[in-house]
Protein backbone atom coordinates (compact mmCIF):
# COMPACT_ATOMS: atom_id res chain seq x y z
CA UNK A 1 0.00 0.00 0.00
CA UNK A 2 1.60 3.20 -0.68
CA UNK A 3 2.34 5.89 1.62
CA UNK A 4 -0.61 8.21 1.28
CA UNK A 5 -2.75 5.36 2.90
CA UNK A 6 -0.65 5.16 6.05
CA UNK A 7 1.06 8.02 6.97
CA UNK A 8 -1.52 10.89 7.58
CA UNK A 9 -0.31 14.26 5.91
CA UNK A 10 -1.32 17.47 5.19
CA UNK A 11 0.43 19.90 2.47
CA UNK A 12 -0.34 23.50 1.22
CA UNK A 13 -0.45 23.26 -2.32
CA UNK A 14 -1.08 26.35 -4.80
CA UNK A 15 -4.33 26.03 -7.03
CA UNK A 16 -5.87 28.14 -9.59
CA UNK A 17 -9.50 28.77 -8.82
CA UNK A 18 -11.80 30.58 -11.23
CA UNK A 19 -15.74 30.92 -10.68
CA UNK A 20 -17.97 30.58 -13.22
CA UNK A 21 -21.45 32.03 -12.54
CA UNK A 22 -24.86 32.90 -13.42
CA UNK A 23 -28.22 31.15 -14.93
CA UNK A 24 -26.38 29.74 -18.11
CA UNK A 25 -23.11 28.75 -16.06
CA UNK A 26 -24.29 24.98 -16.07
CA UNK A 27 -25.45 24.58 -19.54
CA UNK A 28 -22.29 26.46 -20.74
CA UNK A 29 -19.65 24.31 -18.88
CA UNK A 30 -21.65 21.29 -19.93
CA UNK A 31 -20.76 22.25 -23.57
CA UNK A 32 -17.24 22.44 -22.68
CA UNK A 33 -16.06 19.75 -20.16
CA UNK A 34 -15.46 16.01 -20.46
CA UNK A 35 -17.72 15.52 -17.32
CA UNK A 36 -21.81 15.66 -17.09
CA UNK A 37 -21.45 18.78 -15.32
CA UNK A 38 -25.52 19.16 -15.32
CA UNK A 39 -25.49 16.05 -13.32
CA UNK A 40 -23.28 17.26 -10.39
CA UNK A 41 -25.67 17.79 -7.32
CA UNK A 42 -25.14 21.00 -5.53
CA UNK A 43 -21.71 20.15 -3.16
CA UNK A 44 -20.58 17.67 -5.34
CA UNK A 45 -17.31 17.63 -7.19
CA UNK A 46 -15.51 16.20 -9.94
CA UNK A 47 -12.42 15.84 -12.69
CA UNK A 48 -12.50 17.16 -15.98
CA UNK A 49 -11.25 17.41 -19.10
CA UNK A 50 -11.00 20.93 -21.06
CA UNK A 51 -10.16 20.10 -24.70
CA UNK A 52 -9.21 21.70 -27.59
CA UNK A 53 -11.42 21.26 -30.86
CA UNK A 54 -8.76 18.44 -32.10
CA UNK A 55 -9.49 16.65 -28.56
CA UNK A 56 -6.02 17.41 -26.91
CA UNK A 57 -5.46 18.58 -23.42
CA UNK A 58 -6.02 22.65 -22.80
CA UNK A 59 -6.42 22.46 -19.13
CA UNK A 60 -6.90 19.09 -16.31
CA UNK A 61 -9.58 20.31 -13.75
CA UNK A 62 -11.85 19.62 -10.98
CA UNK A 63 -15.37 21.18 -11.12
CA UNK A 64 -17.33 21.75 -7.90
CA UNK A 65 -20.75 22.76 -8.10
CA UNK A 66 -21.56 25.48 -5.12
CA UNK A 67 -25.20 25.77 -6.22
CA UNK A 68 -27.77 25.48 -8.85
CA UNK A 69 -25.75 28.97 -10.86
CA UNK A 70 -22.15 28.86 -9.52
CA UNK A 71 -19.27 26.61 -10.02
CA UNK A 72 -15.84 26.11 -8.87
CA UNK A 73 -13.18 25.25 -11.28
CA UNK A 74 -9.64 24.65 -9.57
CA UNK A 75 -6.36 23.76 -11.62
CA UNK A 76 -3.08 23.12 -11.09
CA UNK A 77 -0.87 26.68 -10.67
CA UNK A 78 -0.19 28.60 -13.57
CA UNK A 79 -3.06 27.61 -15.31
CA UNK A 80 -6.01 29.41 -14.29
CA UNK A 81 -5.95 32.55 -16.49
CA UNK A 82 -5.22 29.68 -19.59
CA UNK A 83 -8.71 28.37 -18.93
CA UNK A 84 -10.79 31.49 -18.13
CA UNK A 85 -9.40 32.46 -22.07
CA UNK A 86 -10.01 28.80 -23.58
CA UNK A 87 -13.66 29.42 -22.20
CA UNK A 88 -14.01 32.77 -23.04
CA UNK A 89 -12.92 31.72 -26.49
CA UNK A 90 -16.49 29.23 -27.04
CA UNK A 91 -19.00 31.99 -24.71
CA UNK A 92 -20.98 33.79 -26.83
CA UNK A 93 -24.54 35.76 -26.12
CA UNK A 94 -24.25 33.44 -22.58
CA UNK A 95 -24.90 34.69 -19.63
CA UNK A 96 -22.31 32.91 -17.01
CA UNK A 97 -19.72 34.93 -15.39
CA UNK A 98 -15.85 34.18 -15.01
CA UNK A 99 -13.83 34.95 -12.65
CA UNK A 100 -10.41 34.25 -11.27
CA UNK A 101 -10.69 33.91 -7.44
CA UNK A 102 -7.49 35.41 -6.33
CA UNK A 103 -5.31 35.01 -3.10
CA UNK A 104 -6.89 31.04 -2.89
CA UNK A 105 -4.81 28.38 -1.72
CA UNK A 106 -5.64 24.22 -1.29
CA UNK A 107 -4.72 22.24 1.96
CA UNK A 108 -4.49 18.84 0.45
CA UNK A 109 -4.99 16.26 2.88
CA UNK A 110 -3.66 12.65 2.28
CA UNK A 111 -4.10 9.60 4.09
CA UNK A 112 -7.09 10.51 5.63
CA UNK A 113 -10.79 8.92 4.92
CA UNK A 114 -12.43 12.27 3.82
CA UNK A 115 -13.80 11.38 0.14
CA UNK A 116 -17.35 10.21 1.53
CA UNK A 117 -17.58 13.25 3.93
CA UNK A 118 -15.70 15.70 1.27
CA UNK A 119 -18.32 16.50 -1.15
CA UNK A 120 -20.98 19.97 -0.04
CA UNK A 121 -19.83 22.15 3.14
CA UNK A 122 -17.05 22.00 5.00
CA UNK A 123 -17.72 20.49 8.79
CA UNK A 124 -18.13 22.37 11.47
CA UNK A 125 -15.22 24.38 12.58
CA UNK A 126 -13.30 23.84 9.52
CA UNK A 127 -12.46 27.37 7.92
CA UNK A 128 -12.56 25.92 3.82
CA UNK A 129 -14.58 27.56 1.40
CA UNK A 130 -14.72 24.48 -0.75
CA UNK A 131 -14.14 20.66 0.75
CA UNK A 132 -13.39 18.38 -2.55
CA UNK A 133 -13.07 14.32 -3.33
CA UNK A 134 -9.71 13.58 -4.40
CA UNK A 135 -10.46 9.77 -5.68
CA UNK A 136 -6.62 9.11 -6.46
CA UNK A 137 -6.25 5.65 -6.91
CA UNK A 138 -5.33 3.10 -4.06
CA UNK A 139 -5.33 7.13 -1.92
CA UNK A 140 -7.69 8.29 0.71
CA UNK A 141 -8.05 12.01 1.07
CA UNK A 142 -9.43 15.58 0.23
CA UNK A 143 -8.48 18.88 -0.61
CA UNK A 144 -9.83 22.06 1.41
CA UNK A 145 -9.68 25.29 -0.91
CA UNK A 146 -10.30 28.89 0.41
CA UNK A 147 -8.68 32.13 0.58
CA UNK A 148 -5.01 32.05 2.14
CA UNK A 149 -5.71 34.12 4.91
CA UNK A 150 -8.79 32.23 6.52
CA UNK A 151 -7.45 28.87 5.66
CA UNK A 152 -5.21 27.03 8.26
CA UNK A 153 -4.17 23.93 8.66
CA UNK A 154 -6.52 21.33 10.48
CA UNK A 155 -5.47 20.26 13.77
CA UNK A 156 -3.71 17.34 14.94
CA UNK A 157 -2.47 16.34 11.11
CA UNK A 158 1.26 16.42 10.32
CA UNK A 159 2.04 19.26 7.91
CA UNK A 160 4.38 18.33 5.01
CA UNK A 161 6.04 19.83 2.09
CA UNK A 162 5.38 20.07 -1.31
CA UNK A 163 7.65 17.06 -2.05
CA UNK A 164 5.64 14.92 0.04
CA UNK A 165 2.76 15.76 -1.97
CA UNK A 166 4.45 15.35 -4.90
CA UNK A 167 5.62 11.92 -4.10
CA UNK A 168 2.43 10.66 -3.14
CA UNK A 169 0.58 12.27 -6.87
CA UNK A 170 3.43 9.92 -8.41
CA UNK A 171 2.97 7.19 -6.11
CA UNK A 172 -0.87 7.65 -7.49
CA UNK A 173 -0.18 7.70 -10.99
CA UNK A 174 -1.80 11.29 -10.90
CA UNK A 175 -0.60 13.61 -13.84
CA UNK A 176 -0.26 17.21 -13.52
CA UNK A 177 -0.37 20.34 -16.46
CA UNK A 178 3.17 21.04 -17.60
CA UNK A 179 4.52 17.87 -16.34
CA UNK A 180 2.71 15.36 -17.99
CA UNK A 181 -0.36 16.78 -19.28
CA UNK A 182 -0.52 19.88 -22.28
CA UNK A 183 -1.51 21.26 -25.68
CA UNK A 184 0.21 17.88 -27.21
CA UNK A 185 -1.57 15.64 -25.22
CA UNK A 186 -3.92 12.96 -26.21
CA UNK A 187 -5.80 12.07 -22.79
CA UNK A 188 -6.07 8.28 -22.90
CA UNK A 189 -1.94 8.90 -22.72
CA UNK A 190 -2.32 9.97 -19.00
CA UNK A 191 -4.24 6.60 -18.23
CA UNK A 192 -7.19 4.76 -17.73
CA UNK A 193 -8.10 6.05 -14.20
CA UNK A 194 -8.16 9.86 -15.77
CA UNK A 195 -10.35 9.18 -18.56
CA UNK A 196 -12.52 7.10 -15.77
CA UNK A 197 -12.39 9.94 -13.36
CA UNK A 198 -12.54 12.84 -15.47
CA UNK A 199 -15.00 11.80 -18.76
CA UNK A 200 -18.98 11.09 -19.20
CA UNK A 201 -19.45 8.90 -22.27
CA UNK A 202 -23.01 9.36 -21.82
CA UNK A 203 -23.70 13.05 -21.73
CA UNK A 204 -23.89 14.38 -25.22
CA UNK A 205 -22.08 16.72 -26.95
CA UNK A 206 -19.06 18.92 -25.58
CA UNK A 207 -15.68 20.39 -27.14
CA UNK A 208 -13.11 17.87 -28.27
CA UNK A 209 -15.26 14.71 -27.67
CA UNK A 210 -14.58 13.55 -31.17
CA UNK A 211 -10.78 12.10 -30.29
CA UNK A 212 -11.79 11.15 -26.56
CA UNK A 213 -14.40 8.74 -28.00
CA UNK A 214 -12.81 7.50 -31.14
CA UNK A 215 -9.27 6.60 -28.91
CA UNK A 216 -11.83 5.27 -25.92
CA UNK A 217 -13.28 2.80 -28.78
CA UNK A 218 -10.24 1.28 -30.05
CA UNK A 219 -8.67 0.57 -26.67
CA UNK A 220 -6.63 3.67 -25.73
CA UNK A 221 -3.82 2.60 -28.63
CA UNK A 222 -1.84 5.69 -28.13
CA UNK A 223 1.47 6.21 -29.25
CA UNK A 224 3.00 6.57 -25.87
CA UNK A 225 1.75 5.81 -22.38
CA UNK A 226 2.17 7.52 -18.93
CA UNK A 227 3.70 4.86 -16.45
CA UNK A 228 5.43 4.29 -13.27
CA UNK A 229 9.12 4.52 -12.62
CA UNK A 230 10.62 2.34 -9.37
CA UNK A 231 14.37 2.43 -8.15
CA UNK A 232 15.91 0.94 -5.64
CA UNK A 233 16.06 3.54 -2.68
CA UNK A 234 19.38 3.94 -2.66
CA UNK A 235 19.17 4.98 -6.42
CA UNK A 236 16.55 7.48 -5.95
CA UNK A 237 18.73 9.92 -7.03
CA UNK A 238 18.79 9.07 -10.22
CA UNK A 239 15.03 9.89 -11.26
CA UNK A 240 15.11 13.11 -11.97
CA UNK A 241 12.60 15.45 -14.25
CA UNK A 242 14.05 15.33 -17.54
CA UNK A 243 16.06 12.81 -17.43
CA UNK A 244 16.04 9.70 -20.23
CA UNK A 245 15.16 6.72 -20.28
CA UNK A 246 16.74 4.11 -22.24
CA UNK A 247 16.57 0.72 -23.61
CA UNK A 248 18.72 -1.86 -25.71
CA UNK A 249 20.55 1.20 -26.40
CA UNK A 250 17.80 3.35 -27.42
CA UNK A 251 16.17 6.41 -25.68
CA UNK A 252 12.71 5.31 -25.26
CA UNK A 253 11.21 8.31 -22.80
CA UNK A 254 11.95 11.18 -20.30
CA UNK A 255 11.13 11.19 -16.94
CA UNK A 256 8.30 13.88 -16.55
CA UNK A 257 7.99 14.01 -12.38
CA UNK A 258 9.99 13.20 -9.57
CA UNK A 259 10.69 14.08 -6.29
CA UNK A 260 12.84 15.00 -4.00
CA UNK A 261 14.41 11.58 -2.30
CA UNK A 262 11.81 9.73 -3.63
CA UNK A 263 12.51 6.37 -5.48
CA UNK A 264 9.37 6.52 -7.78
CA UNK A 265 8.27 8.46 -11.04
CA UNK A 266 6.19 9.26 -13.88
CA UNK A 267 7.03 8.91 -17.32
CA UNK A 268 6.03 8.73 -20.70
CA UNK A 269 6.95 5.83 -22.20
CA UNK A 270 6.72 4.37 -26.00
CA UNK A 271 4.13 1.94 -26.53
CA UNK A 272 6.54 -0.72 -27.22
CA UNK A 273 7.99 -0.40 -23.79
CA UNK A 274 5.44 -2.72 -21.85
CA UNK A 275 5.51 -3.55 -18.10
CA UNK A 276 7.05 -5.75 -16.13
CA UNK A 277 10.00 -3.92 -18.20
CA UNK A 278 13.21 -2.85 -16.78
CA UNK A 279 14.78 0.50 -18.62
CA UNK A 280 18.03 2.55 -17.82
CA UNK A 281 18.16 5.73 -15.75
CA UNK A 282 21.66 7.79 -15.36
CA UNK A 283 23.41 4.10 -15.29
CA UNK A 284 20.74 2.72 -12.81
CA UNK A 285 18.14 -0.07 -13.78
CA UNK A 286 14.58 1.14 -13.07
CA UNK A 287 11.32 -0.94 -12.86
CA UNK A 288 8.74 -0.02 -15.13
CA UNK A 289 5.20 -0.50 -13.63
CA UNK A 290 1.44 -0.13 -14.62
CA UNK A 291 -0.36 3.03 -13.27
CA UNK A 292 -2.62 2.03 -10.31
CA UNK A 293 -6.52 1.86 -11.10
CA UNK A 294 -8.65 2.16 -8.35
Amino acid sequence: MSATATEPFQARIERDVVEAAGPDAAGFLQGQLSQDVAGLAVGASAYSLLLQPQGKVDAWLRVTRLDPERFVLDVDAGYGDAVIARLNRFKLRTKCELTRLEGWVCWAVRGIAGDAVAAGAPEPGDTAAVRAVVGWPATVGFDRLGPADRLDPLPGIPVGDTDRYVRARIEAGVAAMGSELGPETIPAEAGQWLIDASVSFTKGCYTGQELVARVDSRGSNTPRRLRLLRAAEQDAAALVTGAALVLDGAEVGTVTSAAAGSPVALDYLTRAVEPPATVRCNGVNVEVEALPVG
